[in-house]
């Protein structure tokens, strides 16, 4: 039942991005330009789903449990580190230079554009070098439970 959820939930969103418009890579570039030809669609649409979401995270918080799965699985971490930051801006950078981000890019994989095409590809690489990176390098969960562990004796 959880798939079949999250399938419906996927496919409620991409209807929201092909409705509003934001699989165009020119309305987020519009978005964007803001000492040009400003498009503030993007904005509305944020506007817009923040406010659904926030309904949305109120009425779940107000339930036992959640209808799908056996626990809630609310995020714990508020602090802002280093791998966060950078992820961020990278993050950003693509989204400016290409006017797509992963949930548009994936529905517009079906135009076969060689610039979608190129655009998953390369988001595909950075998934697989992250986690490369994370599987060589030590984990910070792991250094910060061994430095609880040394203070407490």
């Amino acid at each position: 039942m959880q798939v079949l959820a999250s399938l419906l939930c996927g496919l409620v969103f991409g209807a929201g991005l092909l409705i509003s418009g934001m699989t165009q890579p020119a309305k987020v570039l519009g978005f964007l330009d803001v000492l040009g030809r400003w498009d503030p669609t993007l904005a509305f649409v944020m506007a817009g789903a923040l406010a659904v979401s926030a309904a949305g995270f109120a009425l779940a918080r107000r339930r036992g449990a959640p209808l799908f799965a056996a626990q809630y699985l609310w995020p714990t971490r508020t602090d802002i580190d280093r791998p966060l930051v950078v992820g961020s801006l990278l993050f950003g950078v693509g989204w400016g230079l290409a006017g797509l981000c992963p949930g548009p890019a994936l529905e517009n994989l079906a135009s076969l554009s060689p610039r979608v095409v190129g655009f998953v590809l390369a988001m595909i690489a950075g998934m697989v070098a992250e986690a490369w990176w994370r599987s060589r390098a030590p984990s910070a969960a792991a250094n910060e439970d061994a430095a609880v562990a040394g203070s407490d004796g």
